[in-house]
């Protein structure tokens, strides 16, 4: 009989690494929301607040997270420029889900699968952010240096205002 190699609950495994990290932090429980501006309101925070992480393929099984705040996007060029690489895609929904053990709008560096390395972009330093939780409708509210020392990321400018070209 076969089973899933994958823990089945994603929250508990973020709040688990959460804690094995010693992050101080706020779980946040509002369900399903249909926008980054519902998300606010339901976690309390200005969209801006709302991190979102996103895995980006550099290679054949290499991978990494991007921190971007909710009212910015990832700049490729400025992430290509920081990474020294000419080509970076964003793998499919079930590929993120192999690759993290969560599946789309649910990925948070913590209680990953693997411990990918981590871009923060520079705007995260320095404030309190609200971050996936491993589940849909959960965050954890957590202070973005906290974060960035814990899984020492590189804080880096690689992103622009959403919308922006």
């Amino acid at each position: 009989m076969a089973t899933d190699p994958m823990p089945s609950d994603g929250e508990t495994r973020a709040a688990q690494a959460l804690a094995a990290y010693g992050i101080e932090h706020t779980i946040t429980r509002h369900g399903r929301v249909a926008s980054l501006e519902e998300a606010a309101a339901a976690r309390g925070v200005e969209p801006r607040d709302i991190i979102k992480t996103l895995v980006v393929r550099r290679a054949d099984d290499d991978y990494l997270f991007v921190l971007v705040p909710g009212d910015r996007e990832i700049s490729w060029p400025k992430l290509r420029a920081e990474l020294g690489v000419s080509r970076l895609s964003m793998p499919d929904a079930a590929t993120a889900r192999d690759v993290t053990g969560y599946e789309r709008g649910t990925i948070t560096p913590f209680g990953s699968l693997r411990a990918w390395p981590v871009i923060a972009d520079a705007t995260v330093a320095g404030r309190t952010i609200s971050i996936g939780a491993g589940a849909h409708g959960v965050a954890a509210t957590v202070h973005g240096d906290d974060v960035i020392a814990a899984l020492e990321a590189t804080v880096a400018d690689v992103t622009d205002a959403a919308g922006k070209p």
